[in-house]
């Protein structure tokens, strides 16, 4: 059972605390993006906070780029504030909060912090985060109390930066690539300065708590949990499709950017292994920068005229394939760089819609994904496992309806957000009135 996988502390302890604290001023909600479709647990998880009563400011790093919002975006009453994605683009921007920003009572520390880093990763990325920390630092420091940033990578070099500056604390949630692709001595670093922060797997909590150590608070595991009203259990038709009958094809899906860690190349010579009688239909949802290399490489392998390459949608169209799809695939691999996925919220939403599963056992995947109970799982970069599992899968629509059910079953009973958002809520409200009273 997946209880045994996940912490299921967080409601009991939420569920302790009766009144939580809110604090005065808003919490600065550092983001690398915002609004990005590929993030749509962060605003999930803030219009969940914002509907407790927690008040926040959004800080993002970069403009938007998607052509599309999910709707949640539209319930999200937070003020956004984008910091100069380039220094150069707004120098004056920049050179008065420099100005400003050597008045603040902590400026020589956090330029000192800044100095250490820049000596151990010189770089104009790292340059570019001082900048802006200066103009987080001076425009909204007043108006904000404490800084809360989402990933551990430059959000957070950001956060410590300009909390450094105001003399204020800053908390973390860290996810997957912020954690595998930062070097050890700058974790540590900020797991030492943080006030606290949270992660979103076990595999997450275990290393980051390896790397801090004794001497320093450990950090939560929170699974980000899935808003099960707007994921509402479907009242799904369970065809009997087996892959034989040309017009009726086995229907495919998977959500996810074409980038090295997705591992769709594996996933389109899988395909091409099986069968040329057995029936099937893929639909691929998520843009990136590899989506036409993909593209030429299904092609290459005779296999483009049974992909549907979507690009990225809004995640009511996204609630939409999964409904009307038989079978959920992803096949995620370590990428070059260190990059991977940490537990995909995507596989928890197709979950939660009782698709079957099929992916590769890496990461915190094996944390919701059970063999043979809610899901096949192969070796990562293993093409030839892969296809046996979907060969198998297509061709055993009562095996996929009882995985199917059995993961809906997991999702629901064990990974609603409400107890996390709650326990947030707690340590968020709780954080942030400290820091308004010492401000005040």
């Amino acid at each position: 059972m997946i209880a045994t996988k996940v912490d299921s502390s967080v409601g009991r302890e939420a569920a302790e605390h009766v009144a939580t604290p809110l604090p005065e001023l808003p919490v600065a909600f550092v983001l690398k993006g915002y609004p990005r479709l590929s993030e749509s647990f962060i605003a999930q998880e803030i219009h969940a906070l914002e509907a407790r009563g927690l008040p926040i400011h959004i800080v993002s790093l970069r403009h938007p780029t998607d052509r599309h919002r999910h709707p949640v975006h539209a319930h999200i009453k937070a003020p956004v504030t984008y910091l100069p994605e380039y220094l150069h683009d707004e120098p004056r921007r920049v050179w008065r909060a420099w100005r400003a920003a050597r008045l603040l009572p902590g400026y020589a520390a956090a330029h000192a912090l800044w100095s250490a880093d820049l000596r151990r990763d010189w770089s104009r990325n790292r340059i570019r985060r001082f900048g802006q920390a200066l103009v987080l630092a001076t425009e909204l420091g007043p108006s904000v109390g404490h800084l809360h940033a989402h990933f551990l990578h430059t959000p957070s070099s950001v956060t410590r930066y300009a909390a450094t500056m105001l003399g204020r604390v800053w908390t973390f949630s860290a996810h997957a690539r912020d954690i595998w692709t930062s070097a050890d001595w700058e974790l540590r670093e900020k797991l030492r300065d943080a006030a606290w922060g949270v992660t979103c797997t076990a595999l997450n909590h275990t290393h980051l708590n390896a790397l801090a150590g004794a001497d320093m608070d450990p950090v939560e595991l929170m699974y980000h949990g899935l808003d099960l009203q707007r994921f509402a259990y479907p009242a799904r038709d369970w065809p009997d499709t087996d892959g034989t009958d040309p017009a009726a094809p086995v229907r495919l899906v998977s959500v996810g950017r074409a980038v090295e860690k997705k591992g769709y190349r594996y996933l389109l010579e899988a395909l091409a292994a099986l069968d040329k009688s057995l029936h099937w239909h893929l639909t691929h949802i998520g843009g990136g920068p590899l989506l036409e290399a993909l593209k030429a490489q299904a092609l290459r392998l005779g296999i483009d005229d049974r992909i549907e390459w979507a690009g990225a949608l809004p995640q009511a169209d996204v609630l939409a394939a999964y409904r009307c799809a038989d079978l959920f695939v992803l096949a995620s691999i370590v990428a070059g760089d260190g990059d991977r996925d940490g537990l995909p919220n995507v596989l928890v939403e197709a979950q939660s819609q009782a698709l079957p599963a099929v992916a590769t056992e890496l990461s915190a995947i094996p944390e919701l994904l059970s063999e043979g109970v809610n899901g096949l799982m192969v070796p990562p970069g293993d093409p030839a496992a892969l296809s046996a599992a979907l060969r198998r899968l297509i061709s055993a629509p009562r095996l996929r309806r009882e995985l199917g059910e059995a993961g809906a079953a997991r999702v629901r009973s064990a990974l609603s957000m409400d107890g996390t958002v709650e326990r947030l809520l707690f340590r968020l409200g709780s954080t942030a009135v400290s820091a308004d009273a010492r401000a005040s």
